[in-house]
């Protein structure tokens, strides 16, 4: 759609999908704002007052119990908002947040107008767009009851500890850290190894939910993201702004992510990565979310032995032990997963301070952080095939 107000152009390309998710890119004379502005407010105003506005008026919302928030308008949304305005005015530290108040009321006008021209010519898509808000509602609604049970059960609250948490002695959340940890059998080696005096262990049961597929009640009503947020410490956000995240109270400064070094580790770790990212960003943002580095191999000649991180390290470890170059039995263990360690290699290689090697998570690009994620775990399938054709090479498959 392309219109323009009071000398302001505006373009808008907008379509609905199945997911739960919202993806709204917007420009100011071509230039990327990815902090929004007056435009990107102004195209909301506009497409949630037009399409109530329609819903109301065919009657589709007569039999709904509640109102429907603006977020219901555009779940499962992508825009591209484009605009052309002579003197922007940007704010914020990389200026890419549009200031000019005037754009808000002429992008909202113009969206109106342009929305309400194509849902009176294309009926069949406007009652599809309806029932997709209406869909989303309700979600939102059951959702609000799922948030509710989420903050009852607190860490005081109860029998104690959620879950199988297995919490540290230290109350000052700057010198704790929890390991978010796959399965008992791991859970139960890190148990073991760890110093308890600032480690906490949570071990999950198998796969967690995907969440960039899940309606946000399932999110909530997830028993091992319910564990995570009750051991966490953290609240989730109001009905009004479902993704604010109040860390006021976190209880581990250090949230670290540790999983078997095989395939299905890097399957549950990218699920986690993807619950961090849509529902905790705030954490990732302040530096507190890590992924542990646990060692691949173990090379063993008599009572010599190396961890090895990588196929080169193992090479290069192999030869050294043969030593001078002569053929001698050198002992190779590949490690699929943590419960395949006792507790003292767990902790001398992954979980003692003084050796590991933690990777901090950060975000970049949020745009390109936001655009692999729907890629890897959303429901389009040709894109995901296509990156890992292109970088299966790199993938760490046992053959």
């Amino acid at each position: 759609m392309d219109g323009e107000k009071n000398g302001i152009p505006v373009e808008v390309a907008m379509t609905y999908n199945n997911s739960f998710t919202e993806n709204i890119q917007s420009y100011v004379n071509n230039i990327s704002t990815y902090e929004g502005g007056t435009h990107l407010q102004g195209f909301r105003r506009g497409l949630t007052a037009t399409l109530k506005k329609y819903a109301e008026e065919s009657g589709m919302l007569s039999k709904l119990k509640f109102d429907i928030a603006g977020d219901d308008f555009r779940e499962g949304m992508t825009a591209v908002i484009s605009v052309k305005v002579q003197e922007p005015q940007f704010e914020g530290q990389t200026k890419t947040k549009l200031g000019n108040r005037d754009v808000n009321a002429a992008v909202s006008q113009s969206v109106s107008e342009m929305l309400t021209h194509y849902l009176e010519e294309n009926p069949n898509e406007a009652k599809t767009i309806v029932n997709k808000v209406i869909l989303a509602a309700q979600a939102r609604h059951a959702a609000r009851k799922a948030r509710e049970m989420v903050q009852r059960k607190n860490v005081l609250s109860g029998t104690g500890l959620p879950g199988k948490l297995s919490d540290c002695a230290d109350r000052n959340p700057e010198n704790c850290e929890i390991y978010l940890v796959e399965g008992d059998s791991a859970g139960g080696t890190a148990k073991a190894g760890r110093d308890r005096n600032f480690q906490a262990i949570l071990p999950l049961r198998g796969k967690i939910l995907n969440v960039e597929k899940a309606m946000q009640h399932k999110i909530f009503d997830n028993e091992e993201i319910k564990n995570i947020y009750t051991a966490l410490g953290v609240r989730v956000g109001t009905e009004e702004d479902s993704k604010a995240l109040d860390t006021s109270n976190l209880r581990y400064h250090k949230i670290i992510i540790m999983c078997d070094a095989d395939v299905d580790g890097s399957h549950i770790e990218t699920l986690i990565l993807t619950f961090f990212f849509r529902h905790m960003r705030e954490l990732i943002e302040g530096g507190n979310i890590y992924i542990a580095t646990p060692p691949l191999y173990l090379i063993k000649k008599g009572s010599s032995q190396r961890y090895a991180w990588s196929e080169e390290q193992r090479n290069e470890y192999i030869e050294e032990l043969k030593g001078n170059g002569k053929e001698s039995s050198v002992g190779i263990q590949r490690y699929k997963g943590l419960g395949e360690m006792n507790a003292i290699q767990l902790w001398d290689t992954t979980m003692n301070p003084e050796f590991r090697t933690l990777r901090r998570v950060t975000i970049d690009n949020a745009v390109e952080s936001d655009r692999i994620f729907s890629m890897l775990m959303g429901d389009d399938v040709p894109p995901r095939r296509e990156f890992i054709e292109k970088n299966a090479k790199y993938a760490n498959i046992d053959v």
